[in-house]
């Protein structure tokens, strides 16, 4: 990873969170752990940054304790001390070691180190970063693996969680026309999730688009109704592909899982709830109920907690969904005091500041500190805030404090001169014309 910017290396770490996420919510010390991370250090990844394909179980179980530690921004890499510097192999290092992997297909990078050092080709003062070999040697192809043969028949099989909140899974239904406050009707989507466990609805609503912005507003609420679920099982839609979603899932300690493409036999319970929605819900909406956005959502609402909730389910043996999750929620993980969601949840753009000092974001413009012109800058907002509301500003990793929509008019009566802390300019009078003169 050559000089890696900000975006770079916040994906290495939701790389690392995904790889291990699953692992961190068993047991310390457990069987299942050392399973995973076996069978993990035997496949090949696609690494941000790298070509290496292959991370060590060790390498993993120290991911796993910097994230027990330090949480997500834990598993951000640091920069390099010798960023900067070269740190490229010699001539004569790198025809030694092809050489002896040309030799040796079967050697790993610390095994064909271990030859060409042993062989005394190259020198023990010229250093040889295993990453660096890797790089080299999968440049020459000399790194790739064999395989085929047939795949394993895939094993489907029913599951259920045992305990609320150990897996929510989410997905996305269309929903009716409604009419949207300008005097149109537009079409609306279904945005749910539901416990696994217990079939509660921790929250569900219709919104006019499907995308992220929409979708992550329903995941808060749905958060801050029923607590943390330990896992989210969504599909492959672009939604809940987001490099966004997958970082609030890294902060809050979720783990993000994703259907297999073309196969939704895992989304079995939440299908069933929208046919459910189709047949209860939406066949018997009156006029009055589609009247607007607010009004279907209110019909909704009041369907699923004082009816849905309430009624005995088949697949929970005639218990109803409140029943089941009043039985298993003892262990359910809820914000902690001081935990900002709506901070958390902000989105994130990157700007550069312009020689006024103005970024735009939504075709506005907004105003940043002097200091920050020409950097390039993170905004962070909220989608669905009034125009008025100032945007965080992250520079380098750090608060470099709010950036406020431009008003041309207030700047015309600030005084220029590079000192900030003068008064704003008095306005020209016809005094200072008649002084000053026509043609000045």
């Amino acid at each position: 990873m050559t000089k890696p910017d900000d975006s770079l290396r916040r994906d290495v770490a939701l790389f690392r969170y995904g790889l291990v996420a699953d692992l961190l919510i068993l047991p310390a010390g457990s069987h299942e752990i050392t399973a995973g991370l076996r069978e993990r250090a035997g496949r090949d990844h696609d690494i941000p940054g790298t070509s290496r394909t292959r991370v060590g179980e060790q390498t993993m179980r120290d991911w796993m304790r910097l994230y027990r530690s330090g949480g997500f921004d834990a598993l951000i890499p640091k920069r390099r001390r010798d960023d900067g510097k070269p740190r490229q192999l010699t001539a004569e290092a790198a025809e030694a070691l092809i050489a002896v992997k040309r030799e040796n297909r079967a050697f790993s990078v610390l095994d064909t180190i271990a030859r060409v050092r042993n062989d005394g080709d190259v020198p023990v003062d010229v250093p040889l970063p295993p990453s660096t070999v890797h790089r080299l040697l999968a440049r020459e192809g000399l790194m790739e693996r064999g395989g085929g043969g047939d795949a394993p028949p895939q094993d489907r099989r029913r599951f259920e969680y045992p305990n609320a909140g150990d897996l929510w899974m989410s997905d996305v239904m269309h929903g009716p026309k409604c009419g949207d406050g300008q005097g149109r009707r537009r079409k609306t989507y279904l945005l749910a999730f539901l416990d696994d466990c217990t079939r509660v609805i921790p929250h569900a609503a219709f919104a006019f688009s499907e995308n992220t912005a929409a979708f992550l507003p329903v995941f808060k609420l749905a958060l801050m109704k029923r607590g943390f679920s330990k896992r989210l099982y969504v599909d492959n839609g672009s939604q809940f592909r987001s490099r966004h979603l997958a970082l609030v899932c890294a902060r809050l300690g979720v783990v993000l899982i994703h259907a297999r493409p073309w196969q939704p036999a895992g989304k079995g319970k939440i299908e069933r709830w929208f046919r459910t929605v189709r047949k209860s819900v939406l066949a018997k909406l009156e006029e009055r109920d589609t009247r607007d956005l607010e009004a279907l959502n209110r019909r909704l609402h009041a369907w699923i907690e004082a009816e849905y909730h309430a009624t005995p389910h088949r697949g929970l043996g005639g218990m109803t969904p409140l029943d089941r999750w009043s039985a298993t929620a003892d262990g359910v993980r809820h914000p902690e005091p001081g935990l900002d969601l709506d901070d958390l949840f902000l989105f994130e753009v990157k700007r550069r500041v312009a020689r006024d000092r103005t970024v735009s974001l939504k075709s506005r413009l907004h105003e940043v500190d002097s200091g920050l012109v020409g950097e390039t800058v993170t905004l962070r907002f909220d989608p669905d805030a009034p125009p008025a509301r100032p945007l965080k500003v992250v520079h380098d990793g750090r608060d470099a404090g709010l950036a406020t929509p431009l008003d041309v008019h207030a700047n015309a009566t600030v005084r220029r001169g590079g000192n900030r802390d003068e008064p704003p300019a008095s306005p020209i009078t016809f005094r200072d014309l008649d002084r000053t003169g026509e043609d000045e």
